[in-house]
Parts: C-alpha cells; sequence; structure tokens
C-alpha cells in the first residue's frame, strides 16, 4: 500500500506568516528572538524562523515541539532590502518625478463598462510621463549645449577662467571652436544621461521584477469567480510587456530630443547663411526626426497594460529596433551639426524658451484633459471616500510635473550661476553670456508665491489641529473612566489623535498644491512670452512696489530652486554612507514604488512585483505541503502586500489561509487614492475570498484605520473595534510605569492581538485529508526533512 502521511495532531500545523511594514526592520527583531535562521530566500528577501523552530510542522508527520503545539510557527518574512538596502539607491530620488506620474496610473477611479474611457486616462498618463524624459533630457540639452557649449565656450568673458572649456572657446580658434562641434561633443552628455537610464531600467527589471508570479492550476476551478480583482489577475504582477516597450520608446525620445536639438541649431544656420545643399539637409532630417517623434508617441499610445493573463512575449520590433533607429538619427546629426561652417558664430541663446514652453503647454492641457476623462469615469460610478471627486491622478501628475520642472530649472539656474560667476542668476553677465532660457527664471519666480499658499495652508491645519485636539479631550477622558484624570496625559493622548487625523487631509494639500501650480505655471509661460524677459526687467517701468516684488520673487525663487536641488543631491550623497538616513529614503519608496512600472519606464523599480509572488508561494507550497491552517500577518505597508498575494492565491489556498492587518492603510490611504484597485467592491471582493480576515486599528494611528468591510455577513465584522492607545492611562499593577502612546507602531505589545489571531485560526476548516507524500516512492517511507 502506498504509504500516507497522518493528519497533523493538535489541529494541524499551524503558521503565522509575519510581514514588516515601512522602513524595515530584522527578523530578530519581529520573531522576538536574537537566533534565527534563513528558511527560504536570499540576501534581497527571504522568510525566517526562529532557530528552535527551524523544522518545525515543515510535513505532518514532524510535528511542531511541545512547546510550540499552542502557538502556530512564526515566521518573518523581511523585504526591507528591496528598498533600503544598498546606499546606491539613495540615487533614486532623482527618479522621483518619474515614479510619481506612475503613480497617476493607478489613481484612476473606479468604472463601470467604460473600457474606451479607461484606455483614454491610460494613455494620457503615459504621455504625460513621456513628456518627463523628454523635459528631462531637454534641461541637459540646455546645460551642456547651451550654457556651456553654445554661450559660455562662445563668449572669451566666460570660458576665460574655465580650463575645461579652453579647447572649444572661440578665442583659441581650434578645429572645436566652431560652434555646431562644440554642440556635437556636448551632445554625449545628454545621450550618456538617457543610455544610463535606459541601462538602470534594465537592470533593475532583471533584480526586482522578472519574478514570475505562481502559475494557475492545470485545470480552472469551478468554485473560482469568474469576475476577478484586478489584484487578482496572473499578469498584474508581470508587466515584462510593457516595461519593454515603454523603455525602448522613452529612449528613443532621449536620443531623438538630443537630435533635435543639434540639427535644428545647424538647420536654422543653414536657412540664413549656407547653400541649398545644406540646407535641403536640414529640412531633410528635420522631418525625419518629426517622424521619429511621431512614431515614438505612437508605440506609447498603442498598447497598456494586459493584465489578464501571463504575457511572456515582447514586441521584438519595437525594442530592438526603434532606440537603435533613434541612436542612428542622433549620430547623423551630430555628423551634421560638426560639418564646417567658418562662419558660423554663436551668439545669444539656443531656442530653449519656445522648447521648454511647448513641454510645459503639452502638460498643462495633458492634465486638463486627463482630470475630464476621470471626472467622467468618477460620475459613473461615484463614491464619497474616492479622493477629490476622482482628481486624486489629475492633481498627481499636475506634481510630477512640477517636480520636473524644479529640478530642471535648479540644474539650469545653479549651471548657469556658476558660469556667469557674480551676476544675478537669470539675468546672465553679459558679454556674450545670457544665461538659462526666460521661461525656466519665471518658473523660478513662482515658487515664493506657491510657498506662501503652503504656508498659509500649514497655518490652517495648524489651527484646526489645535482646535480638533481641545475637542477630543473629553473623549479620551471617557476611554478611561476609572483613571484619575491627568490634563497633561488627557492632552498629549488627544494631541496624538489630532495628528494622527492629519491624514485625511491629504488629498486637500495636494488639490491646493497641484491647482496652484498649474496656475502659476500659465501664468509664467504667458509672461514669458509676453515679453521676453525675467521678471525683474519685465516689471521695469511699472508701480515701484510691483518691480520690487518681481525682482525679489526673481531672486528668491531663483536661490529656492537651486538650493532645493542641492539639498536633493546632498540628502541623496548622505543617504549613500549613513544607513538611518538611507531607511528613510527607503520608506518613501515602500510606498511610492509598491506599484509596477505602467506609465514610466524609468521609475524606480517595482519591489511588490518580486514580494508578492515571494509570499504567494510560501503560502500555496507550504498550505499544499502540511494541509495546515496559516494566518498571514501584515502590518502597515506589509498588510497591502499581503492583501495584493492572497488574492493572487488559488481557491484551494485561499480556503486555508486567514488574514490579520494591523495599522493597515488598505481602506485609509489605498482605497481612497487607488479606488479602482482597493476601492470598496474590491476590498468586499477580497473579504468574500478569504476564508476570515480581521483588522486592528487604533485612533492614534496617522497610517492605518478601518476597512469598513462588513465581512459578507461574516460575524465577527473585519474591523475590530478601536483599540486602547495607550494600554492604561495612568499607573497600574500591570502598567506600573507610565504606558507610552504607540500610534502605529508595537500592535503585538496589545493583548489584543493573540486574542484574535487565535480565534483567527481557531475560524480555518480542519487540517485537509491525508495525502500521499510526494517524495515518498509506494511501499518505502521517507526520512528526508526539507528545509522550507
Amino acid at each position: 500500500m502506498p504509504r500516507v502521511t497522518p493528519s497533523p495532531t493538535d489541529g494541524g500545523a499551524a503558521l503565522e506568516l509575519l510581514v514588516h511594514g515601512v522602513g524595515g526592520t530584522t527578523p530578530e527583531e519581529m520573531l522576538g528572538d536574537p537566533r534565527t535562521v534563513r528558511v527560504t530566500g536570499d540576501e534581497t528577501a527571504a522568510v525566517y524562523r526562529r532557530t528552535d523552530d527551524a523544522e518545525a510542522g515543515l510535513h505532518p508527520d514532524e510535528p511542531a515541539p511541545d512547546e510550540a503545539r499552542d502557538r502556530p510557527v512564526p515566521e518573518a518574512y523581511v523585504w526591507c532590502n528591496l528598498t533600503s538596502g544598498n546606499g546606491a539607491r539613495a540615487l533614486w530620488l532623482l527618479l522621483l518625478p518619474f515614479m510619481v506620474a506612475n503613480l497617476a496610473h493607478w489613481m484612476q477611479p473606479t468604472t463601470e463598462g467604460l473600457k474606451k474611457t479607461v484606455r483614454m486616462y491610460g494613455v494620457l498618463v503615459r504621455l504625460v510621463a513621456l513628456s518627463l524624459t523628454v523635459l528631462l533630457t531637454a534641461a541637459a540639452c540646455e546645460v551642456a549645449l547651451d550654457l556651456a557649449a553654445w554661450q559660455c565656450a562662445g563668449s572669451p568673458g566666460c570660458s576665460r577662467d574655465k580650463s575645461w572649456l579652453g579647447f572649444m572657446s572661440t578665442a583659441r580658434d581650434g578645429w572645436w571652436s566652431q560652434p555646431g562641434r562644440r554642440l556635437a561633443l556636448a551632445a554625449l552628455v545628454p545621450v550618456a544621461l538617457t543610455g544610463l537610464l535606459w541601462y538602470l531600467s534594465n537592470r533593475t527589471w532583471s533584480a526586482y521584477e522578472s519574478q514570475r508570479p505562481l502559475p494557475p492550476g492545470a485545470e480552472p476551478d469551478p468554485d473560482e469567480p469568474t469576475a476577478r480583482p484586478a489584484l487578482g489577475m496572473p499578469g498584474f504582477w508581470y508587466g515584462r510587456r510593457l516595461v519593454a516597450r515603454l523603455r525602448a520608446a522613452h529612449t528613443a525620445a532621449g536620443f531623438l530630443t538630443v537630435a533635435a536639438a543639434l540639427a535644428g541649431a545647424g538647420a536654422r544656420y543653414d536657412r540664413r547663411a549656407s547653400g541649398p545643399l545644406l540646407e535641403t539637409l536640414g529640412w531633410v532630417l528635420e522631418l525625419t526626426l518629426l517622424a521619429g517623434g511621431a512614431l515614438v508617441v505612437w508605440v506609447v499610445c498603442r498598447r497598456g497594460r494586459s493584465e489578464s493573463r501571463l504575457d511572456l512575449k515582447l514586441d521584438q520590433a519595437v525594442v530592438a529596433w526603434l532606440p537603435g533607429a533613434a541612436l542612428a538619427l542622433l549620430a547623423l546629426s551630430m555628423l551634421y551639426a560638426a560639418w564646417s561652417r567658418p562662419d558660423w558664430v554663436s551668439g545669444g541663446r539656443l531656442p530653449g524658451d519656445r522648447t521648454f514652453g511647448i513641454i510645459a503647454l503639452g502638460q498643462g492641457g495633458l492634465v486638463i484633459a486627463l482630470a475630464a476623462v476621470a471626472l467622467a469615469m468618477y460620475r459613473r460610478a461615484p463614491d464619497a471616500r474616492t479622493v477629490m471627486r476622482g482628481l486624486g491622478g489629475p492633481a498627481v501628475a499636475m506634481l510630477a510635473c512640477a517636480l520636473g520642472g524644479v529640478m530642471t530649472g535648479g540644474v539650469a539656474q545653479r549651471v548657469g550661476d556658476w558660469l556667469d560667476g557674480a551676476a544675478t542668476p537669470g539675468e546672465g553677465a553679459g558679454g556674450g553670456f545670457e544665461g538659462p532660457p526666460v521661461l525656466l527664471t519665471w518658473q523660478a519666480s513662482a515658487i515664493p508665491p506657491l510657498l506662501v499658499v503652503l504656508l498659509a495652508l500649514g497655518a490652517f491645519l495648524a489651527v484646526r489641529t489645535w482646535r480638533v485636539r481641545r475637542a477630543l479631550t473629553g473623549e479620551v477622558e471617557a476611554d478611561f473612566p476609572d483613571a484619575e484624570p491627568d490634563s497633561v496625559r488627557t492632552r498629549r493622548i488627544a494631541g496624538t489623535r489630532a495628528r494622527a487625523a492629519l491624514t485625511d487631509s491629504a488629498p486637500s494639500i495636494v488639490g491646493i498644491t497641484a491647482g496652484t501650480t498649474l496656475l502659476l505655471g500659465a501664468a509664467a509661460v504667458v509672461g514669458a512670452w509676453g515679453t521676453g524677459e525675467v521678471p525683474g526687467r519685465a516689471a521695469e517701468g511699472t508701480y515701484a512696489f510691483i518691480a520690487s516684488a518681481a525682482q525679489t520673487a526673481q531672486a528668491l525663487g531663483s536661490w529656492l530652486i537651486g538650493f532645493g536641488f542641492i539639498l536633493f543631491v546632498t540628502w541623496g550623497r548622505r543617504a549613500y554612507r549613513d544607513a538611518a538616513a538611507r531607511r528613510t529614503i527607503g520608506i518613501l519608496w515602500d510606498v511610492g514604488t509598491f506599484w509596477p512600472r505602467a506609465a514610466h519606464p524609468f521609475a524606480p523599480p517595482c519591489y511588490a512585483e518580486r514580494a508578492v509572488p515571494d509570499l504567494t508561494w510560501r503560502m500555496a507550497t507550504w498550505t499544499d505541503r502540511t494541509g495546515g491552517r496559516l494566518v498571514i500577518s501584515g502590518h502597515s505597508q506589509g498588510s497591502v502586500l499581503s492583501a495584493a498575494a492572497v488574492w493572487q492565491l488559488p481557491l484551494r489556498t485561499r480556503r486555508r489561509v486567514a488574514l490579520l492587518t494591523y495599522g493597515s492603510p488598505l481602506e485609509r490611504l489605498y482605497g481612497r487614492w487607488f479606488p479602482a484597485y482597493f476601492g470598496p467592491a474590491c476590498l468586499e471582493a477580497l473579504s468574500d475570498e478569504v476564508h476570515c480576515w480581521r483588522n486592528l486599528w487604533r485612533p492614534t494611528d496617522p497610517i492605518g484605520g478601518p476597512v469598513r468591510v462588513t465581512g459578507g455577513g461574516q460575524e465577527p465584522e473585519v474591523d475590530r473595534a478601536a483599540l486602547k492607545d495607550p494600554l492604561a492611562y495612568g499607573r497600574t499593577r500591570e502598567q506600573p510605569l507610565p504606558a507610552p502612546v504607540l500610534g502605529h507602531s508595537d500592535y503585538q505589545a496589545d493583548p489584543e492581538f493573540d486574542r484574535e489571531r487565535t480565534a483567527l485560526l481557531d475560524r480555518l476548516p480542519p487540517p485537509a485529508l491525508p495525502r500521499q507524500r510526494p517524495d515518498a516512492p509506494q511501499g518505502q517511507g521517507s526520512s528526508g526533512k526539507s528545509s522550507g
């Protein structure tokens, strides 16, 4: 007879899979034991156990030790190295605008039957993301081609003290002194930047996002719901085809932007002073570049994500030929620009104002169109909890454009200030050096008014928080009726609750900031194109206070935008050396890079495309091998990963899994900002699909909150009543020292945590029927042990 394994004793094998939240931790802290062992995984992400539990419950015929039979065996999934484990990842701060644009893609409102509208939303976000790549490349061209090679090297007064520009200076009259050749050489800087972005995107995909999800069963389960939530689709966490396609398109866009800067400069001179041959070549090259740009736009718009199946194919024609063709056009443009033109003299600026103005107008138009589409989607299925009535995505897209503009202006302003010496940034030093484009100076001048608006908003929120704290004092005392009132203690607890409620004000802050940025950006474009002068000069001849205010805004804005960029880079360098600062930056990525790269391929990589398959594989293989019960226990961002992993499980596994979340932003942040993926209907579906789910929260928690799910008629409901925080108001026998206000941390310290986890395990079905061990031949036993 074939050997079969007995059912697990004492209720069967039970496992608690712990998933930590933002900021990361160590397996020793998660498991409460200094002796831990890695069960499965690598240095980047792995599952750990206590050393004493290393072999506990790995097979039904290998029961847990006696001291562990009354509790589930704890395992810790540590994924913090995906976001903050390497110092070089601090440089991902420079990719922040791309990450924010990618978030806008996932913020679409919930829709019903509007496939074309949903597609239009995705197309518009991808076009916004493409404009950011063009903007970044244009900024590199502005610095290298215009400021350095065209203006400074063409001005003896500017290049005199810069030995690194000496060989290109017009004062030496050498081979490189012709403007076209200087531009062709300087073009290597933006070309190298584009190549670096392509390399990083390709490398991070291989390191982080190339993990294939758990394959579906050979035969579909008849009990599986026919309509699956998006996060339960087989291809949701494997977007290889789209990322490769977008990477090729954005790389080509970067090369074509550099080629357009080179060809445009040469063609403008040839139309004025050269013969018909060079003029014709210039026209042909510009038209070819225009066609190449149109092809890139078509590639970006043509295809979106395919989530209903695991898409393993690549668009080879696009991936292989599009960047190569763009690079060939760039090489032709460099040769065309470097053609000998002895009479060509560089003067003034390259047409950066027109370029940056067109980009700014295009971004503004795309954001407005995106807002119109989002409103149409929201009105079809309105939900009062959705932030900004569905306009969260357009607002975040506007902020991505603003961040790109700040970084662009910051680089140009600082380089311009460095090159022109003691002159005021944006006004130039004369003698042939005019500085950055006028539009960038106008955009910098809009920063002080924006700061005034934000300071006023901050003051309003501070006053409101103070008033809320006063109103909460009675509620705090009512929560501890048996304690002797202490005004200082009460104010401290009430203040923590009031500050925690500020999270719900984030939509107002984002909306006001985005709206103000859009208006100020439009005013900057009008001012730059209408006057052709920087704000200080444009206001000359008006009332004295207006001219003074304009000059102050110009100088202050120029310094602020440059200082902000320098601070940005300095923070990145500090994080490279300081592990604590690197962990802080990792928190930004924990929130921002949960989502796959669906809009911008140069955004920081999505860690969930590694973490979700890790968790899914672990839960599925353990329950299939042991037939035991499993509770996946997620804190903060770990609860989001846990929910996403449960959605990916096959139905037979979900029946043996319980979900415990605490400090969870599933509804408070994700449900409101990403309603199409974590909205009420999605969370209700998750509650129906998982066997049982319990959510713990505190009113002092600024991140977690209730998930507002009834549980589909199950008892008890998903949300537990709010936990007390602190555990004791004053000194008690159980708490002889003052209990801390825990807020978002240390949920396991509450006795209710163990009770709720035990209750979840008790609600799971009994162990599965005995099965034949897959590694045991018929008629023979097996004593081999697995490492998990």
